[in-house]
């Protein structure tokens, strides 16, 4: 799930730079109301699911390490890794989620 998830956010952001590239060299706003909706709502899609994978992990990571103690064979070092990453890369979407949210709000 953690996997799907943030491969989907890497799209997401990807797919959302590129039209942010574009409408810089085009020299275009994207004001219009429909594109930032569609920015805050994909942006709080792929943040939720974001955040829910890296809970959930956090959750299997607590529970081969505190629980079961089979950490030595289940590589628990490159799960709570994987783990720390997602919940990074929540914080630095939440931003972009939150002001998109806040544009769209304000009009």
């Amino acid at each position: 799930y953690l996997v799907a998830a943030t491969g989907l956010q890497s799209v997401w952001s990807i797919s959302q730079a590129i039209i942010d590239i574009y409408a810089l060299l085009v020299r275009r706003s994207l004001q219009n109301y429909r594109v930032v909706s569609l920015f805050a709502i994909g942006d709080g899609i792929t943040s939720t699911l974001t955040f829910a994978a890296a809970c959930a992990s956090a959750g299997i990571t607590v529970l081969i390490n505190n629980d079961l103690n089979s950490c030595a064979h289940n590589h628990c070092l490159q799960f709570e890794t994987a783990t720390a990453m997602a919940f990074i890369s929540w914080f630095t979407t939440l931003p972009s989620f939150l002001l998109n949210f806040w544009s769209l709000a304000s009009r």
